[in-house]
Formats: C-alpha cells, structure tokens, sequence
C-alpha cells in the first residue's frame, strides 16, 4: 500500500511501546476519519493508518517490518501472501458504507482478526465520533481467552462460562495471536502464550539450532524438534552461522483451504572457547594449510 515507514506514519519512535503504538493510532484515526475529516488526503491518509497500525501492533509482523522492510510484505519466504493476510486468511481489509457513515473491516473467512487499536472493536470507535449508539446496530460482548501456542497450532474446543452459562468452544488450529472469533451471542478475542523454543511469523515457524563448528565445516545430520515431532536435517558442507535452512510445509495449518506454512531453522555455530591440546593442535595446522592454499 506504501513504501513510508510505518513508524513516521503513526508518527512514534521504532522502540516505542504496544500501548505508545496504540495510542498515537486512536488519536491520528480519529482525526483523519472521513466522516469526521472531509480534507480530499483524509481517506488515503486513514488507510495509511490502519495499514501501519496493522503491520506495528502484531509482533510477528513488526518483527519481520524492523527486520526486512515493507519487503517482508512483499514476496520471499518470511514476505509471501501470506504474511499480508490477516488471521482467517484475508487481506488487511477496507471500507464500507452504511448510511452516511464509512467504517474499517477486516475481510476473511466468517471471522475477524484485525486489532482496533484499543477499541474494543469499530462500533465503539462510531461511538467516540458521534456521541451515540453505533449506526450498525448492538454490539455484542467481547471476552478473551488465553491458550498455550500448541493449543493454536493444532486447534482445540473449550468450556468457558459466560453469563454463568457453560459454552463449548472450538478454536480452530493455527489461528493467530489476537485473533477475534465471532459466534452467534459473543466475540472471543483469543491470547496465543509465547512457546519456548519456536517463533511464529505468519504461517511459519522459525527455530535455532546450535551446531559444532566442525559439522558446519563439514555437513552431517542433526535431529530437529517440529510442531509434529522430532526429524532429522541434512546440514549441508560449509554451512554458515546464521544461514536458514527451510523445511517444506513444516509450518502452521492455514485456516482457510489446504496447506501449511514452512519451518525454518537458523543454524547456529558453536565456536569453542577453550580448546584441548590435540584440538588446538589441529587447529593451528588447518591454519598453516589454510594459508598456503586458501579455502578452496
């Protein structure tokens, strides 16, 4: 949508907080909203808002942004499409008409993830413009529900108490951080517990994997621990530290069709900080023969 930096738009530092985030994104969308804003740049300038907002509020995201530039949005294998869909597989959303009013939407799905930035979704954002009840009708409550992150990958169904009422639930399997999941009488706005070893971006899963310095030099077979269990990986000759080794659909279920996202190991070399007699023995002569004929 644009090439501006995300964090100039919302008009904050690139180490400000989720809730600094959060609050310059309320006050510039309720200044640049078009039914409150009539300027001709007033509409251009709020979808440049929320699309910044949405990049810099979802970690993952601003993490690949601070890593890869509005590039990560924009194909290779942390930029593919799927890291411009929202959680149930849409794009970042739009605008719709009711009446004389516009509001923000989040497509996808059946169910709606985007982040309204401290309001508890875009009724209340109406409210705060015009004073009274949202033109689109009565909101329904909102709660939130916290799980583990294998939990999201796989999916789960769970009994919550509403109202004093027991309600089963089913979270479907690589749903999102954050995700809103619409049912008949309420929303669930669902918290995804960080996991110890594996990081989420998008649909994929990004892991470190330590290896000797000479297996790097020399390539060998390592065991690497997935969301479906232990496989083994080929560790190519001369790998380098740092270098993403991928596994093909490895990743996260996508919500919506079939297919999964990619798991990525970064490698990881162990340089030794102290060295036995034999080993610095070897070493220093690798290193003589090293300068006589070079790497190759």
């Amino acid at each position: 949508m644009t090439e501006k930096d995300y964090y100039q738009i919302l008009g904050v530092s690139k180490s400000a907080k989720p809730d600094e985030i959060k609050k310059a994104y309320r006050k510039l969308a309720l200044q640049y909203h078009p039914d409150r804003n009539k300027t001709k740049e007033a509409e251009e300038k709020f979808k440049e808002i929320n699309h910044a907002y949405e990049i810099l509020s979802d970690l993952s995201k601003r993490q690949q942004y601070d890593q890869f530039g509005p590039s990560a949005f924009a194909g290779g294998p942390f930029g593919s499409a799927k890291a411009r869909q929202g959680p149930f597989g849409g794009g970042f959303g739009g605008f719709r008409q009711q009446g004389p009013f516009t509001y923000t939407y989040s497509t996808g799905g059946g169910a709606q993830g985007f982040d309204f930035g401290g309001f508890t979704d875009p009724f209340e954002i109406f409210e705060q413009f015009f004073g009274g009840a949202s033109p689109f009708g009565r909101r329904k409550p909102t709660y939130s529900i916290s799980i583990d992150f294998m939990e999201g990958i796989k999916g789960i169904q769970k009994e919550v108490n509403i109202n004093g009422a027991v309600k089963k639930i089913k979270i479907p399997g690589g749903i999102g951080d954050g995700s809103r999941i619409r049912f008949d009488d309420f929303d669930l706005i669902v918290d995804i517990r960080p996991h110890a070893k594996f990081v989420r971006e998008g649909q994929d899963i990004i892991t470190e994997k330590g290896i000797p310095m000479a297996q790097a030099a020399l390539g060998g077979v390592v065991n690497i621990e997935t969301i479906d269990g232990q496989i083994k990986l080929k560790i190519p000759e001369g790998t380098q530290p740092g270098a993403l080794i991928r596994l093909r659909e490895h990743g996260v279920p996508n919500l919506v069709g079939k297919g999964r996202g990619d798991h990525y190991v970064r490698v990881k070399v162990n340089i030794p900080t102290k060295l036995r007699g034999k080993q610095k023995q070897l070493l220093e002569e690798f290193e003589k023969e090293e300068k006589k004929s070079g790497w190759f």
